[in-house]
């Protein structure tokens, strides 16, 4: 290990502010030929994806189901626990949302478009993340100005890490992984996200959500280097997985200096999140493929085009999703979506005095590990009564 990676070890106090944290880039080798490998096979994942997105006929399928799976996932990471069916029931009106977590993780999802959104005026840097933290957050958050701020383990409330203090010395690491993220480009993207992912959480700029930003950051970072087009990488479904590793491994950097063990898990996170998601939006095209053709044979007045593509935009239809997208009244568009709450494709609920339309092999297939399509049939009762 160099002399600058020794003394990072050898001051490191779990309970004192570590405000020597080392400057980027890291003093190790981080472009071993084992991680270069691993770049390689999570280069080759994320073409797939990338790909498998501009083919979609609809993309919006992607933008509207995804992010909101990676904000469930991202949140759990940080005990913040809800359900799938619960964020999409309220994914287009989160103030209606009863609980708390739920409210939290939409805010993710917004905070996610927010930061996508931003990409397009400015380059991705530390406005970037009181942005995006500020939306998580619902409060405007700045760069930690007091002390006071520890990690500790769950169980035993053991001090685990103290994030360095000061503004001016926040702010003068957060400009150094700024410049790492855009300067530092001989080395590979894949492997720069990794390292600025760690130097981030390390800095934790923020009171509270600082691992959410984060992570919402890695992947505005894999879109500014043009490994992504969409924000549609589920790449919190690998940490929640591997939730424990993440921590340690975290702490391994610092504790001392093990680079490489903590690049390899991410490149492995980004390389298996990426070829579930591409398998994933297969599997959408061959739902929404085989939805066409049962309400075109079995629902023929009400088929359109415009119409399927309202039921994958995301689970939960609203009437005046159909009003608005396909160009119909009101009235024809609630008999509509009636006719494929007849033939079993859709059922519909109350959510107060609003109707709602849950597409249940749709909900399935995204909420579920597995890429098995449900195949629709007519509700028993609806046979019978035509019979």
């Amino acid at each position: 290990m160099s002399e600058v990676g020794m003394e990072s070890v050898s001051t490191f106090n779990a309970e004192l502010p570590y405000n020597d944290l080392p400057l980027l880039p890291p003093a190790g080798d981080i472009e071993t030929r084992s991680l270069l490998k691993a770049c390689i096979d999570a280069r080759t994942a994320l073409a797939e994806l990338k790909q498998a997105t501009a083919l979609l006929p609809n993309p919006t399928v992607l933008i509207n189901t995804i992010p909101i799976l990676e904000a469930q996932a991202s949140s759990e990471i940080e005990n913040i626990v809800t359900t799938t069916d619960e964020l999409f029931r309220y994914a287009e009106d989160q103030d209606k949302a009863q609980k708390p977590a739920t409210k939290e993780a939409l805010r993710y999802r917004s905070a996610l478009y927010e930061g996508f959104q931003s990409l397009k005026q400015r380059p991705l840097c530390t406005d970037t993340s009181v942005v995006v933290c500020s939306r998580i957050k619902a409060v405007q958050m700045q760069i930690r100005r007091v002390p006071g701020t520890a990690l500790a383990n769950d169980q035993t409330q053991q001090i685990i890490y103290t994030p360095p203090v000061g503004e001016t010395l926040l702010r003068d690491k957060l400009a150094n992984w700024e410049r790492f993220i855009h300067e530092n480009t001989d080395v590979d993207p894949l492997i720069r996200m990794a390292v600025a992912h760690y130097q981030f959480e390390a800095i934790h700029p923020f009171t509270d959500g600082n691992g959410r930003t984060g992570r919402i950051l890695n992947l505005l970072m894999l879109i500014e280097q043009g490994l992504l087009d969409l924000p549609v990488l589920y790449l919190s479904r690998y940490i929640i997985r591997h939730r424990s590793d993440y921590y340690r491994l975290l702490l391994d950097v610092t504790r001392h200096g093990h680079w490489a063990e903590w690049i390899h898990y991410m490149l492995a996170a980004v390389a298996e999140t990426a070829a579930w998601t591409t398998a994933k939006i297969q599997a959408i095209r061959g739902l929404e493929a085989q939805a066409r053709d049962y309400i075109r044979d079995h629902a023929p007045k009400a088929y359109s085009r415009e119409l399927v593509d309202v039921i994958f935009n995301q689970p939960y239809c609203r009437i005046q999703n159909v009003v608005d997208m396909v160009g119909v009244t009101r009235q024809t568009a609630a008999r509509h979506l009636k006719e494929l709450a007849d033939i079993g494709v859709l059922h519909d609920q109350r959510q107060g005095k609003e109707k709602l339309f849950l597409h249940p092999a749709f909900l399935r297939l995204l909420s579920s590990d597995d890429n098995q399509l449900q195949a629709y049939r007519t509700p028993v009762r609806n046979v019978e009564a035509n019979a």
